[in-house]
């Protein structure tokens, strides 16, 4: 039986097909449509493929034990804060780091297209020209040029995901879907969900949130765990600084915990929240966070303070992307207890940092 969320909620379907637009990078960021937030990259035959983006080995912050991350490609929201701005764009992307190259000239050779060319002591690419297959990154002898995003089968990630089995058995570990949004490409993360499942691989899969009932609960009823972030509790701030608002994301938690009290689902939800400078740091905001998990149905569920950190910002060079918090500084320690302290008294269970606080 489908757990069903009022009919308004469920307005927009799913299953859309994703694909047929490149990234000018440089250019901004095109946001994924409403019609691309749900359904799988692209389906050939039987074979179900996604755009990953990374596969992280040995991860310990994303979810109990050892674990693989594995990074889809594709986000419905655009904070300010986000480390892995490459995760935005659902097709590949071409990245260029300056401080890597040595003006030999061979990606300019190897392109056929002629899009590149050395302008002010930098390679520079003519993207309307650029065809994203790639020649230009096998040819450079540094990796100062390099497309980001591959395409990839259920079977040639599973591959890469038993790699490291022993790990997960000997540390209570397993595999972890993040990115950007998993959710995004639906039928993908379904398929490799139900293939983990098979083989008896704990799952976890971490989410923004930002998607319609139908494909959340799809979701969540393949998978062990659930990394929930919740940003900012305003939802105006929320559409300032993540590029739309948190109606969704909170109704979709409110589901989650009222099928998991009501059909006593297996899964787990971890909440995670980025203490960001200027944006989320302020004790209004943490109040408004610890009255809302209060009141949700069943257990209380626990939380994960996570400080901003000022990774990723190269990445956004590479990219062509501004930084909207290029000079902001990590939340001093005193704070973040603060923030913890807020949740403590709604008798929520708080993490921070990543170390477990047993009070």
């Amino acid at each position: 039986m489908l757990f069903r969320a009022p009919a308004p909620f469920l307005e927009g379907g799913s299953g859309a097909e994703i694909g047929g637009r490149v990234d000018q990078v440089g250019a901004g960021t095109v946001r994924p449509t409403a019609r691309e937030t749900t359904g799988c990259l692209q389906v050939k035959g039987t074979i179900v493929r996604g755009m990953i983006f990374d596969i992280m080995k040995f991860a310990i912050h994303d979810g109990e034990g050892i674990r693989t991350t594995v990074f889809f490609k594709g986000c419905p929201l655009e904070c300010w804060w986000c480390h892995n701005p490459e995760s935005r764009s659902s097709q590949p992307q071409r990245i260029y780091r300056a401080g890597r190259c040595i003006h030999c000239g061979a990606c300019i050779e190897a392109c056929p297209e002629d899009a590149l060319a050395r302008e002010n002591g930098r390679i520079v690419a003519d993207l309307s020209r650029c065809d994203l297959r790639g020649r230009c990154a096998h040819a450079c002898p540094t990796e100062a040029t390099a497309i980001v995003g591959k395409e990839m089968t259920v079977a040639e990630v599973m591959e890469a995901i038993r790699r490291d089995r022993i790990f997960y058995d000997q540390s209570g570990g397993g595999v972890t879907f993040s990115g950007g949004e998993p959710g995004m490409q639906l039928d993908f993360l379904c398929a490799l969900l139900d293939a983990c499942a098979a083989e008896g691989i704990h799952t976890a899969v971490d989410t923004c949130g930002h998607l319609p009932w139908e494909a959340m609960e799809q979701v969540v009823r393949r998978t062990n765990l659930l990394l929930f972030d919740l940003k900012v509790m305003d939802a105006e701030l929320h559409a300032r600084f993540a590029g739309v608002g948190n109606e969704q994301i909170l109704r979709n938690l409110e589901l989650l915990a009222q099928m998991r009290a009501v059909e006593g689902m297996p899964y787990d939800i971890l909440i995670r929240v980025p203490v960001v400078p200027g944006v989320n740091d302020d004790d209004a905001n943490f109040e408004r966070l610890a009255t809302f998990l209060s009141r949700l149905p069943g257990e209380r569920l626990p939380v994960d303070l996570l400080p901003y950190q000022k990774f990723g910002r190269s990445k956004y060079e590479a990219l062509g992307m501004p930084h909207r918090l290029a000079g902001t500084e990590p939340p001093p320690d005193e704070q973040m207890q603060r923030f913890a302290a807020i949740l403590r008294s709604h008798c929520l269970p708080v993490t921070v940092r990543g170390v477990h606080d047993e009070s």
